[in-house]
């Protein structure tokens, strides 16, 4: 079987379409040769794919299951013609997937100096936790992703499926309720962060791996109070006083007049 895209296209625009004329015009064939291109790749895959009634053609059950398949195909063929245009200007479409505070805190500036830069419009953005993000970017549904933490994926341990860089550093802090009694000591250690409850982000994040690789193995006695996926959720919590928060300094966790860092 050698289907063509042109046969593909024929297929796809009188689908559109429903009659040869109206798809002959659109493509510029005659109505010969659409016809004739039609009934090819109906002999080729040994299905009708169009019913006729009153010269219109409507497509029946077999056309229905090619159709997308047709049209993902046709897609991925501009695509290819796209990248292979050495014009200069940036084509295609960019999947960008992001931790949560790089997500809302970093990406949408570098996004605007992006498209300002390189006059390019076509990005979608995902922000998700880091082991999300990591997954994804195996399964190939995003391009580039931007994390927090040391990315120690069950994909990505040891093996080279993945190119992790350095990009930048960030400072943590421990964030607390404006009357919580912490505050009130000029100097803590860590023997003061003990018997503390703590408000932490779910599995995943890399916000909660870097709590439990620097802070947690360092105390005895402690629990989590809270597992949110909201930076602000969590924010709101510790300002209830409903425990500590362990938070990147990057979002605007110390612009809430109820809480602040230890």
């Amino acid at each position: 079987m050698s289907i063509s895209l042109r046969q593909l296209q024929v297929f796809v625009t009188v689908a559109q379409e429903k009659t040869i004329t109206a798809a002959s015009s659109l493509l510029f064939l005659s109505k010969p040769a659409v016809s004739m291109a039609l009934s090819e790749l109906e002999s080729q895959i040994g299905h009708k794919l169009f019913e006729r009634a009153n010269n219109r053609l409507i497509i029946n059950e077999h056309g229905k299951r090619l159709l997308p398949l047709a049209d993902e195909l046709l897609t991925r063929s501009d695509e290819i013609a796209k990248v292979l245009d050495n014009t200069g200007a940036l084509t295609g479409s960019l999947r960008i997937g992001a931790s949560d505070t790089i997500g809302n805190q970093l990406i949408p500036f570098l996004l605007r100096d992006f498209r300002a830069t390189f006059q390019h419009n076509e990005q979608s953005l995902n922000i998700s936790n880091s082991q999300s993000i990591i997954d994804q970017l195996v399964a190939f549904e995003l391009d580039i992703g931007f994390i927090e933490g040391q990315g120690e994926s069950k994909h990505h341990q040891g093996n080279s499926e993945l190119l992790m860089t350095p990009w930048l550093s960030d400072e943590m802090c421990i964030a607390c309720a404006i009357d919580h009694p912490l505050r009130k000591k000029k100097k803590l250690t860590l023997f003061d962060l003990e018997n503390q409850s703590w408000i932490v982000r779910e599995s995943g994040s890399g916000t909660r791996e870097h709590f439990l690789s620097r802070i947690a193995p360092r105390l005895e006695q402690w629990d989590i109070a809270f597992e949110l996926r909201n930076t602000e959720a969590i924010i709101n919590c510790a300002a209830a006083g409903l425990g500590l928060a362990y938070l990147s300094l990057s979002p605007p966790a110390m612009s809430s007049p109820t809480t602040d860092c230890i």
